[in-house]
This record gives C-alpha cells, structure tokens and sequence, in this order.
C-alpha cells in the first residue's frame, strides 16, 4: 500500500496518527506522562518511616487525582470532537447525495430533451417531405446534429414545423432548459459537498488527536492506577500486612486481565473457524483479497427503511450500511488489509473501526463490545479487529458495516459482490 497522507482523511484515507504500542501524538500527550511513579522498595522505605510514609501517601494520592483527571478530561475532549466529527460527516453525505440526485435528474432530463429533439424531427422531416420542399430539408440532418442544442437549433429555423407543430417544439425546448437548470444546481451542490467534505476532514482530524490523547491516557492509567493504589492502600495498612502481598495482587489482576483479554480474542478466532452466526465464510479471505467482516446473518440492508425507536432514541431512517449479527462477543474481522484510522467510541456508533484500504476506499465497523486495534496499525484481510456488541445506538448485538468510496457512503452489497463477498 503506498504512504498515507494525513489529509483527505475522508477521500482518500489518512496515515495512523500513532504508532501500534504507544498511542500518542506529539503535542497531545497528557501532563501525566511526564510524571515519576514510585517504585516498590519506595513504599517499602516510606512505610518503615513515619515521615516518609507521610510524604508518599500525599504523592501518590496527587498521582492518582492526576490520573483519573487526565482521563475524564481527554475522554470528554475526545467525545466533544467526535460529536463534531459525526455532524460534520453527516453534513458531508446529505450535500453529496443531493448533488448526486440533481446530476441524475439532469442526465434524465438531458436524455429527455434529445429525445423530444428528435421526435420534432421526425415531425419536421414528414412536414417538408410531404411539403415536397426538399431544399428547406438539407437543414434537418438528425444523424449529424452534435446534440440536442445542435437539433433544435436546425429545427428553430423551420417555419413549418413551428407553425404546424409548436407543441412538439416547445416540449423539446423546455426539455432541454430544465437540463440545463439541473444542471447548474448540480454543479452549485457539488460545490456544496466540497466545502462541507473539508470541514469533515478536519473535523475528523481533530478528532483523532483526541481520541489518540485518551486512549494515551487511558492507557497511562491502566499500567499505573491499580499499582498506586495498592501502594497506598499498603502505606495506610497499620495491620502486619506485607508491601509483597499488595504487589502480588497488583500482578494477579493483571495477568486476570490478560488471560480475559486472550480468551476474547480466542473466542472470535474460533468463531472465524467454525463460520458460525449463519452467514458463514466471516474472517475467510476471498481471492479478491477482501473478506466478510462477520459470520453473521445479514439483518438490515443499504437505504431507507422504518426508524423503530427505543426508550432514549430512535434509529436513523437512511441506513448507510447493512447489519449482520453472528451473537455478542462474535469476531468482527477486517473486510481488506490496510491501516486503521479510528478506534474509539463515536457517537452512536458505540466503539468503532475505521479501516483505510487505500485508492479512496474505507470500511468501518460499529457497535463493537470491544475493539483488539490501535489507531496507526496495519492490519490483514480477515484480521479479527473486534467483537460483536451492542455499544451505541444499538436494538441488539450486531456488527453494523459501512463502505465509503472517495469518502462517499455506497451500499456495501454490491460493492462487496463485486469482490466476490456476500454480506
């Protein structure tokens, strides 16, 4: 895949704005990142000194506070921009669907106005052939006219057929005028899309500096929050507690969190093996080199449909992607191998997977209970990415897929048909 730039990111995609491992941007990381956290043999000194003791307790109380401030304060920045990201896409895809709409309703009406142009001819051919004028027929060549302007500009100039046949003339006329207004509010709604795409490129950059300084945070204070708690808990203990037993249940839990975390992933790779949900082939790459992002069983398509309502929302009535629900927990697996461009809660989309494939193609992955990729890392055609959940605005567990073709939204049937995908 050639290098990535970090413009177009609705276009054309945009390259990782951080590195797998470490999720931070330059300029963005959070203040806590600079800060020096105590070590074991720290608290073991501070607790066998009543002053010490004294001194660490309030440095680890600030750490903590420090901590969580840090996250509840990037994660809020992050949630603000992300709205602001959703209004301006959605902004995007209405101006781009009615400048889509206008173009074809100009093409129609082009089409239409050639058409009557040439049955005009016909009529003015039979006036002057019955006429017998065959001089004032050398104006009337259908078949070398340049266009529909060009023919009726040959019949303008025929007496006969505008005093005999004004009607069919007229209808050609008008026909050929509302193509031209049609399309020139194409072209003031193509303008349109343009402004409002790149309002939703730098919305969405914005974005994802947050979003990459929570995740930064976030991260911060899972490799220390519970470490420096068990640490202060260890320096309050007046009982014969040993700092050792809080440093062994600091370890337990983390090793708890990773064997959850691999039985997760081990699960959706099972789920990938077993083609399970009904839908089948989820995860299995095609010849193409695109693979079905679920095993599910196709629930919703592309388009308009009934907006059904919950208690504190109602579904959108355009659906801009298809669903496909294989049960909660179930792998939700990169449709083809590129690089990850979002990674985080986003609106009501619940957390969510933006892949960048390259050539102006995306695919995003909604509603995820939890999500296995980073921002900036590159991933494989039927790599697992997440699992299924109802995260969102969600009626149930699923995997709500989306494509987007020069920053476009697109049904993804047929364009995943065409690479041999049934979704």
């Amino acid at each position: 895949m050639p290098p990535l730039s970090r413009r177009g990111a609705i276009g054309v995609g945009i390259v990782g704005l951080a590195a797998l491992g470490t999720g931070v941007v330059a300029g963005v990381a959070p203040a806590a990142f600079a800060a020096s956290y105590p070590s074991w043999d720290d608290v073991q000194r501070a607790k066998n000194n009543e002053a010490a003791k004294a001194g660490e307790i309030s440095r680890i109380e600030g750490l903590i506070a420090q901590l969580t401030d840090n996250v509840n304060r990037t994660q809020a920045e992050a949630q603000r921009l992300a709205g602001e990201f959703f209004v301006a896409q959605e902004a995007f895809f209405d101006a781009a669907q009615q400048a889509d709409d206008l173009q074809a309703q100009a093409d129609q009406q082009a089409a239409d106005a050639l058409d009557a142009a040439n049955k005009a001819g016909k009529v003015a051919a039979q006036l002057y052939r019955n006429g017998g004028d065959d001089t004032a027929m050398e104006l009337f060549f259908a078949g070398s006219a340049a266009g529909a302007d060009d023919l009726l500009a040959r019949l303008g100039s025929m007496d006969k057929l505008v005093q005999r046949n004004g009607k069919v003339y007229a209808a050609a006329i008008a026909a050929r005028d509302n193509a031209q207004a049609l399309s020139d509010q194409a072209v003031v709604a193509r303008e349109e899309r343009d402004r409002l795409k790149a309002i939703a490129e730098d919305a969405m950059l914005r974005a994802q500096d947050a979003a990459v300084a929570a995740q930064a945070a976030l991260d911060q204070q899972t490799s220390h929050l519970g470490e420096l708690q068990a640490q202060l808990a260890a320096l309050k203990d007046t009982t014969a507690s040993t700092v050792k037993g809080y440093q062994d249940g600091v370890e337990a839990a983390r090793k708890a969190k990773e064997e959850a975390d691999r039985l997760a992933r081990e699960q959706a790779e099972k789920d990938k093996e077993n083609g399970g949900g009904g839908g089948g082939g989820g995860g299995a790459p095609a010849p193409s080199g695109w693979a079905r992002p679920s095993s599910g069983r196709h629930t919703s398509g592309y388009g308009q449909r009934y907006s059904q309502c919950g208690p504190s929302y109602c579904a959108s009535g355009f659906h801009r992607g298809v669903d496909m629900a294989a049960g909660c927990g179930a792998g939700i697996y990169a449709a083809s191998a590129g690089v990850v461009t979002m990674a985080y809660p986003y609106s009501g989309f619940g957390n969510y997977v933006r892949i960048d494939h390259g050539g102006g193609i995306q695919t995003s992955y909604a509603h995820m209970s939890r999500i296995f990729v980073r921002v900036g890392q590159r991933v494989g055609a039927g790599e697992t990415v997440g699992a299924e959940g109802q995260t969102g605005n969600s009626f149930g567990c699923h995997l709500h897929f989306e494509v987007y073709v020069n920053g476009g939204a697109v049904d993804p049937q047929p364009f995943m048909r065409a690479r041999g995908i049934s979704v």
